[in-house]
């Protein structure tokens, strides 16, 4: 038997970041000044990261390169690693990411690359609870509630399993 399985989201697009929520706009600018601080020599593309914790606290990453391509790491990742390293019983309920392409805010909202995704939905898995996801660029702004999706089928622990008679 066959079946066909049709997947599809929907997410919330503002035109001003100051229509957003006050404290989602503040995440959004803790991306872009985070965005600021990227090594990014080679591509010229900067990308800030911010994720706002359950208890308030704002963390931010951005993206480092390395001529020994692909040794470098992504913002998303970068604020990942910082928020679970120094703040690991604190759950991320947002995460903001913004770029910089020769030094100017992207007209359009920046999406995270595959493996981003992944670790994003790895962080989901591991404190079982949604990310909202806020793509800033210079023109707009999207709100996606979860990684589950801009990642439907998601690779998961889930997949590790063996099912042994």
């Amino acid at each position: 038997m066959i079946r066909t399985y049709n997947i599809s989201f929907s997410y919330k697009e503002y035109e001003k970041t100051e229509e957003l929520d006050p404290e989602d706009y503040k995440l959004i600018l803790a991306a872009r000044d985070a965005a600021l601080n990227a090594y990014a020599p080679y591509s010229k593309f900067k990308v800030g990261a911010a994720v706002r914790l359950m208890g308030g606290k704002i963390v931010c990453g951005a993206n480092v390169e390395n001529a020994a391509f692909p040794s470098g790491i992504c913002a998303e990742r970068s604020v990942l690693s910082n928020s679970v390293s120094n703040y690991p019983d604190d759950k991320i309920t947002a995460l903001a990411i913004a770029a910089f392409a020769q030094d100017v805010l992207t007209e359009n909202p920046p999406s995270p690359c595959g493996s981003c995704r992944q670790v994003i939905a790895e962080e989901e898995s591991r404190t079982g609870k949604k990310i909202k996801i806020i793509l800033s660029g210079k023109n707009k702004t999207h709100i996606i509630d979860g990684i589950g999706s801009l990642l439907p089928l998601q690779f998961n622990g889930d997949n590790l399993k063996i099912n042994l008679p």
